[in-house]
């Protein structure tokens, strides 16, 4: 299910938004809707990245390519 949300925003960042959507080749709203979601993926990434480097920093083992492909068994 779909929601509908509003917001204000200045004249000048609508209108980029605008030429942004005209030069992605969507509408102002999808390409709105693209960019907060691309956003919301970012800070997704960047939550597991800084969970990743909180564990390397409390010693969590890491593995080199090699070594993984001994401990699981596919060494060419």
């Amino acid at each position: 299910m779909n929601k509908r949300v509003t917001i204000e925003m200045p004249d000048e960042m609508m209108k980029l938004v605008e030429e942004y959507a005209a030069e992605a080749g969507s509408a102002p709203d999808a390409y709105m809707r693209e960019v907060i979601e691309q956003h919301l993926e970012d800070l997704h990434d960047i939550a597991l990245a800084e969970a990743a480097m909180e564990r390397l920093k409390n010693g969590e083992r890491t593995y080199t390519w090699e070594e993984m492909e001994r401990e699981v068994g596919v060494e060419d």
